[in-house]
């Protein structure tokens, strides 16, 4: 009796892993990791940009210090982006997605602003501590777009996995998951034209 409940239960479990693997399960999972891993690489490069913003802003106001608005808006707009609580269910919500998204957006055009200035000022060009930033600020608009296109990548290959039979009953019965928002394509756009760093 005893190994013929030890068969059965060995046949059931086999059933099971086929069952379990035939329907997408560890391949949601894996692909679910992808999406996430890629979005703190997102994370990690607006965070960068975030970091170079005090000390571009100091240099910039050494020689501009009447540009005002502009420095106050570059300021604003950084303490706008960096405020945003951006956790793995931000991913999950489309408002919160959004407002993430034109926090940066914002912070982009805030930037653009205030390099632009440095061409009324030749001094402020030719210094080497602003030069030195806005090649490392032209350095990170890269990474940004580099770990943006990872992003895209993996959340689509995520959502095809989540909406396509027959993973996509796993997805929704067994998981409980759902389509993750994506990068807007006005938002490939700006990214296409980060602020303009180059005085060469």
């Amino acid at each position: 009796m005893g190994s013929r409940i030890s068969v059965f239960a060995t046949i059931a479990i086999t059933v099971l892993f086929v069952g379990l693997s035939g329907c997408g399960y560890n391949d949601l999972q894996g692909v679910d990791e992808d999406t996430k891993a890629a979005w703190s690489e997102v994370i990690n490069q607006y965070q960068r940009r975030a970091d170079l913003i005090p000390n571009l802003v100091a240099t910039v106001k050494g020689y501009a210090a009447h540009e005002k608005d502009t420095l106050e808006g570059v300021v604003q707009a950084r303490a706008q982006a960096t405020g945003i609580q951006v956790t793995p269910e931000t991913l999950k919500d489309p408002a919160a997605f959004e407002q993430f998204q034109k926090a940066q957006a914002g912070l982009t055009s805030a930037l653009g602003r205030l390099i632009a200035i440095a061409e009324n000022y030749p001094n402020l060009k030719a210094d080497q501590n602003f030069r030195d930033l806005q090649s490392q600020l032209e350095g990170t608009e890269n990474r940004i777009a580099v770990a943006r296109k990872r992003y895209i990548d993996r959340v689509a290959e995520y959502n095809k996995m989540v909406r396509y039979f027959p993973t996509n009953l796993t997805a929704k019965f067994l998981l409980h998951m759902e389509e993750k928002p994506n990068f807007t394509v006005a938002d490939e756009k700006a990214v296409a034209k980060p602020p303009e760093v180059k005085f060469n």
